[in-house]
């Protein structure tokens, strides 16, 4: 089935180019997942097609009015559920909501500006609140683009071949092993030999003992999310306890 992705936003133009290129493109045109794009503005009633107003009880910025992203849900009945609201309070994007996203029908996306949303919006009609982490952007079509990308590349047919998904980032709850390609040989750095070797057992332990390394070193977090080193796991990493190991040897 293809998933549907709505996208309430001020600026449908700045999703739209983005989303007819490379993966998302292609994607699209295989028909894993189709776009519908709603301008707020349109749903306006006042000459100059007024989003926003100034705060109740005073201070910095413009908030946006709720009656315009009210009318832009009425106006449209196949709008996909359910409304997600891109706001910095929300829950934090990782893998697992995108795999949550990804086995849905579809779903809409609500993009922020200025100060925010009137609090009205987000009682009445929003479903969930989502945010990429704890920093500020100018508005949420950044934030819906990346959400729409990481759950469309996990679609069937996504990326063209489905294995591309199964050993990146995140997919096990570990950081991607590196890569390697031609030449063998980089001002003096050369691929690990092991890779050479034509050994794809060996091959598929050292990138998870190198998988398992990368993310001690940096996502530790990750590691005790998933209750620790397994004694498999322990195993790999005494197989192959540095990676310059097998760079360069027979």
């Amino acid at each position: 089935m293809t998933l549907r992705i709505d996208v309430l936003t001020l600026f449908p133009e700045a999703v739209a180019q983005y989303a007819t290129t490379s993966v998302l493109g292609r994607a699209a045109e295989r028909g894993v997942w189709q776009l519908h794009l709603h301008d707020i503005r349109d749903a306006t009633d006042d000459p100059h097609r007024t989003v926003d107003d100034t705060p109740y009880g005073g201070g910095a910025g413009m908030v946006l009015k709720a009656e315009p992203i009210l009318r832009t849900l009425e106006a449209d009945a196949a709008i996909a559920r359910p409304l997600i609201a891109l706001t910095p309070s929300g829950r934090t994007f990782d893998h697992d909501v995108a795999k949550e996203l990804c086995a849905l029908d579809g779903f809409a996306l609500l993009c922020g500006r200025y100060e925010g949303f009137d609090q009205r919006v987000l009682d009445l009609v929003v479903d969930d609140e989502i945010s990429l982490g704890d920093f500020v952007l100018a508005g949420g079509e950044l934030a819906a683009l990346c959400i729409i990308e990481a759950v469309v590349r996990l679609r069937p047919g996504g990326l063209g071949n489905d294995e591309s998904t199964v050993d990146e980032s995140f997919g096990d709850g570990l950081l991607e092993y590196p890569h390697y390609t031609k030449p063998a040989e980089v001002r003096g750095l050369e691929v690990p030999a092991v890779l050479r070797s034509g050994d794809h057992a060996r091959i598929a332990r050292w990138r998870r003992a190198q998988a398992l390394r990368r993310t001690i070193e940096r996502r530790p977090d990750l590691i005790e999310r998933r209750g620790g080193l397994s004694a498999q796991d322990a195993r790999i990493l005494a197989e192959f306890p540095i990676m310059d190991d097998d760079r360069g040897n027979g």
